[in-house]
């Protein structure tokens, strides 16, 4: 299992992998070299075949404050000068990175989820959060454009108009609107919502992980290709699929009237 650091820590249970954000004082902001290390540690996970599902959460009940604009603050004084586009492009590759990962990833989200932490959550494929969370894409009132993602991720969940009315605004929105809009899979009470993680990452990592995998990649680059396009890609997906051991378990456990034991091949 690809190892954590004092800032990022990842633990295993089974074929789930937790992911932490660990800078609770000052509510999991991303520094540059949290960046590089969150999109190391996709890569490695992305090459893990052994792995099923991925979490991804905070500590100290907050989920994410985006990046570290007090660091970065800081430098500025000593350099007179805004963060290079180097630093742009490491976060550009770590986002690339979360949203190429092969296996399903599931953001559990509590208290803070604002600029760049947003982002993240939203770059994951499913998001539960607390009723106690609140999000923001906050970059408008720091005098910045929105990032990680967010100008692709967030039309996606909310639609064109939604999302600019949340980047031009820059509000902190609370839990119940952002399941009303539509930034979220579900809320639930902040007692059940570990519980509740816990359940779909079990069950997704009881399905087949390859033809899940592939389903995950139709979806991201479905609104960009053609209807054309699509049937072609879920064609050669389908083929892969019918050589493969699991797509056999799948109807042998529908006859046997047993549940199916995949095992990725």
């Amino acid at each position: 299992m690809p190892d954590g650091t004092k800032e990022i820590l990842v633990e295993r249970d089974g074929s789930v992998v937790t992911v932490t954000l660990n800078r609770p004082e000052v509510m999991n902001a991303m520094t540059s070299q949290m960046f590089a290390d969150f999109g190391d540690l996709c890569r490695d996970l992305d090459r893990d075949d052994t792995v099923r599902a991925v979490v991804v959460t905070g500590a100290g009940g907050n989920f994410c404050s985006g990046a570290d604009v007090g660091g970065q603050v800081d430098q500025a004084r000593g350099e007179r000068e805004l963060p290079t586009i180097r630093r742009m492009r490491r976060i550009k590759e770590s986002m690339m990175a979360l949203h190429e990962l092969q296996h399903p990833v599931v953001a559990k989200v509590r208290g803070v989820a604002a600029g760049g932490g947003l982002n993240i959550a939203l770059g994951c494929d499913l998001v539960y959060a607390s009723d106690t969370a609140r999000f923001s894409e906050i970059f408008a009132r720091r005098g910045l454009t929105i990032d990680c993602g967010g100008s692709w991720v967030l039309p996606r969940w909310v639609g064109l108009h939604r999302a600019k009315e949340l980047a031009l605004l820059a509000e902190v929105i609370d839990a119940a609107e952002a399941d009303r809009i539509g930034l979220v899979n579900r809320i639930l009470p902040d007692a059940d919502l570990d519980a509740h993680v816990d359940d779909v990452v079990a069950r997704i990592a009881a399905g087949p992980p390859l033809a899940l995998s592939m389903s995950k990649t139709l979806l991201n680059n479905g609104a960009q290709t053609s209807m054309s396009q699509a049937l072609e890609a879920e064609g050669q997906a389908q083929a892969t699929n019918f050589a493969t051991r699991d797509t056999r378990e799948a109807a042998m456990s529908w006859l046997e009237k047993r549940p199916a034991e995949f095992e990725g091949r």
